[in-house]
Order: structure tokens, then sequence, then C-alpha cells
């Protein structure tokens, strides 16, 4: 660990700042972290987490990259009722792409590979929180937003944050070393920067225009065997369905509605529109359910990446991660996997000192984001409903996703294969690989 010194502020307490929080505190003597919500004392939703009460289990990818922050928070998880897929028992996953049933019966062959916690958002959420309260040089300041970002002018470095009260508007200035955005898709960032006089950073969008509606329900021990159900939208059907287990036979379940189609707006349309979309006996399951919320609506406007490594001017003691830099569809579960692995980034840049810290981290998180990225855009440029320009990488990766999962239909190798893919583990590219191109476009 390097010796601490100055101070930082991480705006967000959401995953990414928490995670940020917890790599700075290894490294400065006093850090700050900023949010404008008053944060539950328990594992509920909150509104600068809209989509917290909606299907949202983390990558393998990133309960691992937790656990390298925070050793034994995986036990922790299990612990408070987590559950956990470390068997390989494919009973236990009904997972539907493109029309493709992926093999529901045996096991993968090396089920060490992939490990799967499931855990809830809002639970997850306040684990990791706890654990950063613990730590003697964190504080928080809940209830406040971040006004504006203040610099040193021609030296280029910003030295600090103006907060303001939400209650009162009263104003105050938190000097900084070093100020991390992990304020999420609605990021003020660009704005700041532009009131500094530095550029915006270019963007990349996909329009998607996805609503999901959807509840949490508990589900008696026994009433279904499945931690996970997952029907994608298919080109003649673009309705996807998802029902996830968590902690303490909670489960979460949501349709999700996309190029502005309209989506349930309560219970009864909600199960109605399921029909032919939920295997018969996961829709009873989950009819039966004891609703735990009412339903609620989530809506996602478009994948957006800011390409803060292609700033050639920007100021020093300024980081931007997690959703602030790359958003993606919530169907495929990589932003939490991204935060985490970009404060794994961020851990590793530092330990080689803070000098031209922004352009190194932000070079290295665009290698990651991009991985993301070009999966997220793909699967969604996959349905004609999705208007965007489908280049020849486009459509080969999605012809070679179509062939995996119908290979995966009888070949447990190919099922974890494709699951490596999803939980973004294992070996990189594995679509590409030779044995994988075998095994699917060769059948």
């Amino acid at each position: 660990m390097s010796e601490s010194k100055g101070n930082a502020v991480v705006l967000g307490a959401g995953i990414a700042g928490l995670l940020a929080a917890r790599v700075l505190a290894d490294f400065y003597g006093d850090v700050t972290v900023v949010e404008r919500d008053s944060l539950p004392n328990g594992p509920r939703n909150r509104r600068g987490v809209p989509q917290g009460g909606l299907p949202h289990i983390p990558t393998a990818r990133a309960t691992q990259s937790m656990e390298k922050l925070f050793p034994g928070f995986l036990a922790d998880l299990v612990a408070g009722g987590a559950r956990v897929w470390d068997d390989g028992d494919l009973s236990r996953l009904c997972m539907n792409f493109g029309g493709h049933q992926l093999l529901r019966s045996g096991n993968i062959p090396d089920p060490g590979s992939i490990v799967v916690h499931y855990a809830h958002r809002p639970f997850l959420e306040w684990r990791l929180r706890r654990r950063v309260l613990d730590i003697p040089n964190v504080t928080f300041a809940e209830a406040h937003d971040a006004v504006r970002l203040t610099s040193n002018g021609q030296l280029g470095r910003v030295t600090g944050v103006v907060l303001a009260r939400r209650d009162s508007g009263a104003q105050r200035t938190l000097l900084a070393d070093l100020v991390v955005d992990a304020t999420g898709r609605g990021s003020r960032t660009p704005v700041l920067l532009e009131q500094l006089g530095y550029p915006r950073p270019p963007e990349s969008e996909l329009k998607v225009h996805v609503t999901y509606s959807g509840l949490p329900v508990y589900v008696a021990p026994g009433g279904l065997r499945e931690n996970i159900t997952l029907t994608a939208a298919e080109p003649k059907r673009p309705l996807a369905f998802a029902m996830f287990a968590g902690e303490n036979d909670n489960y979460m379940l949501a349709v999700q509605t996309l190029a502005g189609r309209p989506a349930p707006t309560d219970r009864a349309s909600l199960f109605d529109c399921l029909t032919d979309v939920a295997p018969p006996h996961v829709l009873a399951a989950a009819r039966s359910a004891e609703p735990l919320a009412d339903l609620m609506q989530y809506k996602f406007r478009a994948n957006r990446w800011r390409h803060y490594d292609r700033l050639t001017h920007r100021p020093d003691g300024l980081i931007v991660m997690g959703d602030a830099m790359c958003t993606f569809n919530p169907l495929y579960g990589q932003g939490m996997t991204i935060a985490a692995v970009e404060a794994l980034i961020l851990r590793d840049c530092l330990r080689h000192g803070d000098e031209d810290l922004p352009r190194r981290f932000f070079r290295r998180a665009a290698k990651e984001a991009g991985v993301a990225w070009r999966m997220a855009v793909s699967s969604d440029l996959a349905l004609p409903q999705i208007a965007g320009k489908r280049t020849a990488s486009v459509r080969i990766r999605n012809a070679v996703v179509d062939r995996m999962v119908t290979a995966a239909e009888t070949d447990p190798l190919v099922v974890q294969r494709f699951l490596h893919l999803m939980n973004m583990v294992g070996r990189r590219g594995p679509l590409t690989t030779a044995s994988t191109l075998l095994r699917t476009v060769f059948r």
C-alpha cells in the first residue's frame, strides 16, 4: 500500500462510488463520498438507483472483483441469504435466446470456472456500503448536490468541488487532490468541464428506448427450482422477460419492451403479456408469489459512451467511472461489472503514482468498456426495431452468437462458454476461439 496523502472526493454512493472509495482509502488521507440521496439503513431501494427494484444480479466477474477489494465479502453475502450457483447444475438455469432454449439437464464441464452469487442490487449495495462505512478515513456527505468543480486555472488541475445541501441550498467547498465522478448516467461532468474551459468528451450512442416493468416477489422455498429465468427479445417478438432469484427467496421479475413500445402498468397486464413468453411453470410461480412492492417502471433511452480517453485537453485531478462514463442496456448486466473492473484499474494506476493519472486510467478503462460496448450494441442491433448501422463486425458477431446458442441447446461445453461470455470471465474473445467455432459453426 502506498503512503496516504491528501484528500479525495467521490461523487455518488452507488456501486461504482463505493468501490472507488475503497480504493482511494488506501492512497489518500481522507476520502469523502458525496451522495444526493439520504441513504437507507438497510437493503432498500432509493431514488438515485431507479433500476434497483428490477432483476439486477452481478456477474461472476463483478463479484470476483468485489472480493479482491473486500476480502470475505462473498461469504458475507451468503451469510446474509444470497444464493450461490457453483455446481454447474443446468436445471437451475432457464435461458432462451433467439428462440433457442439452452440445455437444461446435466452440468457444465468445469463448474469452478463460473460461480454466480444471486443478490439483488439493494442488498448488494447495502452490504458494500457497510464495508465502506467501516473504513476509518472514509466519511459520507449525504443529501448534497455537486454544484461545480474548482480548479487552479492555468495549472490545469481540478482542486475540489462545491457542494450544496439539498434541504437549504447552503454551499461549501471540499478541497481535493482527486475528484472521482461516479454519479451514473446523469453525470454532469461534461457540463462542468465546459464551465472550466475544457471540451466535452466525444460520445457514441445507440438509442434503444426500452422500458422495464417489474416488481419483487417472495417465492416460498421449493416453489421454483430455477435461480434465473431469462427469455430474450426476438425480431418477431420485441419483448424480454427475466425473473432472478436473490437473497432469502426473494425474486425480482420484469418485462422489457423496446423501441418505445408501451409496457405493462399493473400486475394483471404484466402477467397477461407473459402468457406466451415465460415458461408456464415459472409464470405460475410468479402469479402465486407474494408481491413485496408495487409494480415499478424504469425507462432507459440509449447506450452511451463518453470517450474521456479521446480528450486531448483535460484537467488533472478528475476521474470519471462507471455509468458516468459508459452506460449499457441494463438487460446485459454489464454496468456493475465494468464499475468493479474500473475500480481495480484505478487501484493499479495509483500504485504507480498520481502523475498523469487521468490519461492512464481512461486509456485502460476504455479497453474494458469497449469489450462490453461491442457486446451490448451488437446484441441490440440483432433486433430490427433498433435503428443503427449494422457493420460487418456486428453482423459476424451476431451470426456466431446465433450459432453458439443453437449449439448450446445440446452441448454443455458451449453452454459453459456462453455463460463465460455473459459473465465476462474466462478467455477474452471466446466467440472466436478455434474450438468454439468448430463446435458451433460446423455442427
